[in-house]
């Protein structure tokens, strides 16, 4: 096997997922995930290994998949638009629409490296021993930050409610 199919191998699923979490449909996060791979073949060689192959991707595929954002200018049909979810579990939120804007806009407000550990755990998938080996911190640093940052996103969500 190649490097790229063991790549390809290894990471599909983790991409996959990450862009589905992103547009909610299987078919476009099939679509994204195949051009994120073509786009990593041509540029493998400009990989320098400063983050984790998975992250790497997974910006490639937000990349991709924002350019396909903005070349559908999608619109929204707000009748399929699910009802916002409680505040209790922040990962649920980002499964529902409405919800999801405010959270990430939430994210996005977050201070380093609040935003940044929460981004990799749940968009990125990333156990925090991996987290904290990015940060060259500690697993534990890892898993309370993530919880900080958990923390301060429901408190802002409360704030909308």
């Amino acid at each position: 096997m190649t490097q790229l199919e063991d790549i390809y191998n290894t990471y599909f699923k983790d991409v996959f997922l990450y862009v589905y979490s992103l547009s909610g449909d299987k078919h476009i996060a099939e679509d994204i995930t195949s051009e994120t791979f073509m786009k990593a073949l041509t540029s493998l060689d400009s990989f320098r290994g400063d983050s984790d192959i998975r992250v790497w991707l997974c910006q490639i595929a937000k990349n991709s998949y924002y350019s396909y954002l903005r070349k559908k200018k999608s619109f929204v049909d707000f009748e399929s638009v699910p009802e916002p979810a409680s505040g209790d579990n922040v990962e649920q939120e980002i499964t529902t629409s409405e919800a999801s804007m405010k959270v990430h806009e939430i994210i996005q407000n977050l201070k380093e490296p609040y935003k940044k550990v929460f981004t990799l755990r749940v968009f990125g998938e990333l156990s925090f021993r991996q987290i904290g080996k990015l940060f060259a911190k500690s697993d534990n640093w890892a898993c309370v930050t993530y919880y900080r940052a958990r923390e301060k996103i429901k408190a802002r969500l409360g704030d909308y409610q």
